[in-house]
């Protein structure tokens, strides 16, 4: 499976993942600082469940 892991989540999430066989983007590896929105904009490019600890990104899906 592909997932973008946010960065809120951290790093231990994304590495746990990876070793699991997983294709992972990390934003705390490998884009640290990008907004919610870019993060969003990945995951639905690319096809990928979002992993998240960010309640803003329910609000972005539900009322935007």
């Amino acid at each position: 499976m592909k997932f973008p892991v946010d960065e809120c989540t951290g790093p231990a999430v994304a590495l746990w993942l990876e070793r699991q066989g997983h294709n992972v983007f990390s934003v705390y590896h490998q884009a640290r600082g990008i907004d919610d929105d870019r993060v969003m904009e990945i995951a639905q490019i690319e096809g990928r469940i979002l992993i998240t600890n960010d309640r803003g990104f329910g609000e972005k899906v539900f009322r935007e």
